[in-house]
């Protein structure tokens, strides 16, 4: 196998243990009932279905190339962790995945404290967990809200007008905050 290559078996590896890290961010309900990455602990689309693993392998996130590195890593605290505390893993799937939900959460907490060395990196895995869930950001907006994306379903996001352009009616705090600048135009772009 050439060198940087990955095998089928260590992407999925790779994919199930940033599924479960990111359904830790973000619970969302089990895909199907043998889905092990993501624990069921919540009801409806969390992370994972609202597209988590797609934004990281995004390469304007900047973490593309580093996603072996945060999967060995991650696994790497899930032993020591198992180990600290006296679990038993299941070896047929990472480490990571094989830890119970709550046990994920703790080690998270961990990664993501204040005192963790490695703190920053942990972080910045979460805020793209999230982003996924509450931006959408590696989709079109559109495509995501006609898709039934569940973040922006849950947020109650406002569809588009049928033209495509989004017009809000009614003020968002129930009154208008200020004038319209003189210049503006009747799309409301300014002039």
């Amino acid at each position: 196998m050439p060198v940087g290559s990955r095998s089928p078996d260590q992407h999925d590896n790779r994919t199930m243990t940033l599924e479960a890290f990111a359904d830790t961010i973000v619970p969302g309900e089990k895909r199907s009932p043998d889905d092990r990455a993501v624990a069921g602990a919540s009801s409806g689309g969390g992370a994972v279905q609202a597209g988590a693993i797609e934004l990281l392998e995004t390469p304007a996130t900047g973490l593309s190339d580093a996603l072996d590195d945060y999967e060995q890593a991650l696994n790497r605290h899930a032993r020591a962790y198992a180990a600290e505390h006296g679990l038993r893993l299941d070896e047929s799937v990472p480490p990571f995945v094989a830890l119970p939900f709550e046990d994920r959460t703790s080690l998270v907490r961990t990664l993501t404290g204040p005192d963790h060395q490695e703190r920053e990196l942990w972080v910045l895995l979460a805020l793209f967990s999230n982003m996924a869930f509450d931006t959408a950001a590696h989709l079109h907006t559109t495509d995501a809200i006609a898709a039934g994306h569940p973040g922006l379903v849950a947020m109650g996001f406002m569809k588009p007008d049928d033209d495509g352009l989004w017009r809000f009616p009614d003020f968002s705090y129930g009154r208008q905050l200020a004038d319209p600048h003189p210049d503006t135009t009747p799309s409301g772009s300014p002039a």
